[in-house]
């Protein structure tokens, strides 16, 4: 559930400062499918929300994650994570990011406010997500996933370092029933909106642990549990 204000983005030209202040707002971009260059803002009536000190990983989840059967990786391949993400899924025909997300995700990505985690199996990029980081608020963007678990053991890693970097904000949009196995909760508009404005307002650190080496399973787990 969200409303849809009739400017669109096609009435200004949206900068990756625009994008950062309408993030700072509670608004952010959407297409209607990749093929349709127009841009509209959404602003939801309940947002999504991770509790980052309550977020929830199952046993199986954490097995998978412990084992480090997947390499773990972040801000290494932002063009094949956004691909993975704007690729046809077998529960939906169309996806919202079209050429202009990309191409202003990309520019947010190389001036350091976008991040990737990545998935990989033998070297193969087989999952991962993407978001924006604000001060201390994390606005999770999309996922994808071509092995089972992958996307999950992203979102594990994600919110693992996000507590270790002290941020205070984990934004997912919506509610869905994926996230829903893992604690998202609707936040009010009034609520969510003083919330992000606090959290913004803080410093965090994503680069708490090393972004150019993988992160192990085992450290994920100790984090959120501590």
């Amino acid at each position: 559930m969200h409303d849809r204000p009739s400017d669109d983005g096609d009435r200004v030209e949206i900068t990756p400062e625009i994008l950062l202040k309408a993030y700072a707002a509670g608004i952010f971009p959407m297409a209607e499918d990749a093929d349709d260059p127009a841009i509209y803002w959404v602003e939801p009536r309940a947002r999504g929300v991770l509790p980052l000190d309550g977020f929830h990983v199952g046993r199986r989840l954490a097995r998978t994650v412990r084992s480090d059967v997947f390499e773990v990786r972040v801000d290494r391949d932002f063009e094949g994570v956004i691909a993975g993400c704007a690729a046809p899924r077998r529960d939906a025909e169309r996806t919202w990011i079209n050429g202009r997300i990309r191409d202003l995700y990309g520019a947010l990505f190389d001036q350091g406010h976008a991040h990737t985690v990545e998935v990989y199996a033998e070297g193969r990029l087989v999952g991962g997500l993407y978001g924006v980081s604000l001060g201390a608020a994390f606005f999770g963007e999309s996922m994808f996933h071509v092995e089972r678990d992958a996307s999950k053991v992203a979102l594990v890693h994600l919110v693992a370092r996000l507590r270790a970097g002290g941020y205070r904000l984990a934004d997912t949009q919506f509610v869905t029933d994926h996230l829903l196995q893992f604690g998202v909760t609707a936040v009010p508009r009034h609520v969510y909106k003083r919330r992000l404005a606090e959290a913004i307002a803080m410093p965090a650190a994503w680069g708490v642990w090393p972004v150019a080496e993988p992160s192990r399973g085992a450290q994920v787990l100790a984090a959120l549990e501590g």
